[in-house]
């Protein structure tokens, strides 16, 4: 496991440069990328390949249009389980992984248990997916969902600058 206060204490202007970037556009070839940063290439690949070894770059993806993918429908759900013990939280651990429709999934400390980001078709789709899947995974209680009506604001990307504490 990476200790965020260690790792982050010891990147330099470069490190974070290269992960602001990077962030951004994880496309860029390394001579653009050093190019960016004032170094040479070589320099450059060494510190890239660095941070995905010690797993700060943890991978590179394409970021897809859900409207074009046929997924523009959101829904945020609070779930709530019957029973909180170490074996009843594993078992809907290993049940959600395997769930298309849920983009993420967080343990909550509070009122409910997790708190699901759920991607469908429609609305439709969603109800179909909650009354025959997610009621049915082991252990839930209750669930609560949120219709979103418009995303106002979503990254998908870590907030490099949070993380280097300067504010823009």
């Amino acid at each position: 496991m990476i200790d965020s206060k260690q790792i982050s204490s010891e990147f330099d202007r470069y490190d974070r440069k290269i992960l602001e970037i990077l962030a951004e556009n994880g496309r860029l070839t390394i001579t653009e990328l050093a190019d960016r940063i004032g170094l040479s290439k070589t320099p450059c690949q060494n510190r890239v390949r660095r941070l995905e070894k010690d797993g700060v770059i943890r991978g590179y993806r394409a970021i897809l249009d859900p409207v074009s993918m046929g997924a523009a429908h959101i829904a945020f759900v609070e779930v709530q389980l019957s029973d909180t013990r170490e074996a009843a939280l594993r078992a809907f651990n290993v049940a959600v992984q395997g769930l298309r429709p849920v983009e993420s999934c967080h343990m909550i400390a509070g009122g409910f248990d997790y708190l699901l980001k759920v991607r469908t078709r429609d609305i439709a789709s969603y109800r179909k997916f909650l009354g025959e899947t997610l009621s049915a995974l082991p252990n839930v209680a209750q669930t609560r969902t949120y219709v979103v009506m418009e995303a106002v604001k979503d990254t998908g990307a870590l907030v490099t600058a949070l993380i280097f504490r300067s504010h823009r």
